[in-house]
């Protein structure tokens, strides 16, 4: 005799959603999650994802992470964490999947070089981008312009928001998943938990790429006292164990040892705070966090990757040619808009629809329109 699952107070339900922007019969098979999940599987922006940079450009090697891989990753993490919880894993799913929708070719790269030039036209956020990806600029259905997803998928989505990109939010959708930008509120557990796994998947496996790419080695990693206290301890287990195998086994137990911590504290939390609803979630303190100690240690992780991954002479070397291709497309699609698909030239706001133009763009798409358009090629 199989058990019910007793949803527990503090996680989302799907049927008590807050629902859609545009009103739709429920789906006969699927819960609201299920169909959001379903939606951003076969939506474009996220088969794009397999050719939008991570840390190393697409070009560089077919085993680095991309932001598809990455994406899935953070899901099965995520998932993981929610199942244990309590929480809704399909709505934890869709908001993993969902969340670097609106990347920029060349990642972060890119991001900065598009924030640069609009500037004066109201900026770029990637969080943002993500949201007007599954709200607007997804083409897919007769009734309404894009993905017309749950807002608790959407509340995840919106990870960050500057106070006046919340506000102009909020005078559109009044009450909606801008609201807490400016009223200093949380998102639902299920949202907290996916920018968590989000952080504990891209730390993980930058350093598998950072040793694969060969800029930072198995001897530096020794300082980190995250990783290497499980790198010590896989050799007391394994004494001959070295090369890729090692490096695998170390990142494995340091993910778990996350996994495990996070799911301690946060029940230790919602101990303490004992929410009976979703919206007394939105009120409290974050609850899905890492215990102190290993959120110390996470941060010096971190720490590490920057100074001696995201900041290595080679990734900044990559990273201003991608730059340069990001501002020169945006200033000749800016000259002549023709040069853009019709659809997006025929828009009414140019700027922002050169912005909606390179943000959808995968690096070698870009790559390949910078060198139609100034005849110069970049990237070998």
């Amino acid at each position: 005799m199989t058990q019910k699952f007793e949803r527990p107070p503090y996680a989302c339900d799907p049927a008590r959603s807050r629902g859609r922007r545009h009103a739709e019969a429920a789906a006969p098979t699927r819960t609201e999650y299920q169909r959001d999940r379903d939606r951003i599987v076969h939506s474009t922006a996220f088969r794009r994802l397999v050719y939008k940079t991570q840390v190393f450009l697409n070009h560089e090697g077919d085993l680095f992470r991309t932001r598809l891989t990455h994406s899935l990753e953070v899901a099965q993490l995520g998932r993981s964490i929610a199942r244990s919880l309590g929480l809704d894993e399909d709505l934890v799913e869709a908001i993993a999947l969902a969340h670097d929708l609106g990347h920029t070719p060349f990642g972060h790269a890119g991001q900065d070089a598009l924030n640069d030039c609009m500037v004066d036209h109201g900026g770029f956020e990637h969080n943002l981008q993500s949201l007007r990806v599954v709200d607007q600029l997804e083409e897919r259905y007769p009734a309404f312009d894009g993905l017309n997803l749950t807002f608790e998928t959407r509340e995840g989505i919106l990870k960050h928001c500057s106070r006046a990109n919340a506000q102009r939010l909020e005078a559109q959708e009044p009450g909606g998943v801008a609201r807490r930008f400016l009223e200093h509120t949380q998102p639902s557990l299920e949202a907290q938990l996916c920018n968590l796994a989000d952080e504990i998947a891209y730390n993980a496996h930058d350093i598998d790429d950072g040793v694969r790419s060969g800029l930072i080695t198995l001897e530096q990693l020794q300082e980190v006292a995250l990783f290497d206290g499980y790198r010590v301890q896989t050799l007391r287990e394994y004494p001959q164990l070295q090369g890729r195998r090692l490096l695998y086994e170390a990142i494995r137990r340091m993910l778990s040892a996350q996994v495990y911590d996070v799911i301690d504290a946060a029940r230790a939390a919602l101990q303490v705070a004992h929410p009976h609803s979703v919206d007394e979630v939105r009120l409290d303190a974050p609850l899905v966090r890492f215990g102190d100690v290993m959120r110390q240690s996470s941060a010096a992780l971190k720490r590490f990757l920057f100074q001696n991954l995201y900041r290595h002479p080679q990734v900044v070397e990559t990273t201003a040619k991608a730059q340069e291709v990001v501002r020169e497309l945006f200033a000749a699609y800016c000259a002549d808009p023709a040069q853009m698909q019709a659809d997006f030239a025929a828009r009414r706001d140019p700027f922002r629809s050169v912005s909606d133009y390179i943000a959808g763009m995968t690096d070698r798409f870009a790559a390949h329109e910078h060198e139609r358009l100034t005849g110069r090629k970049l990237f070998a």
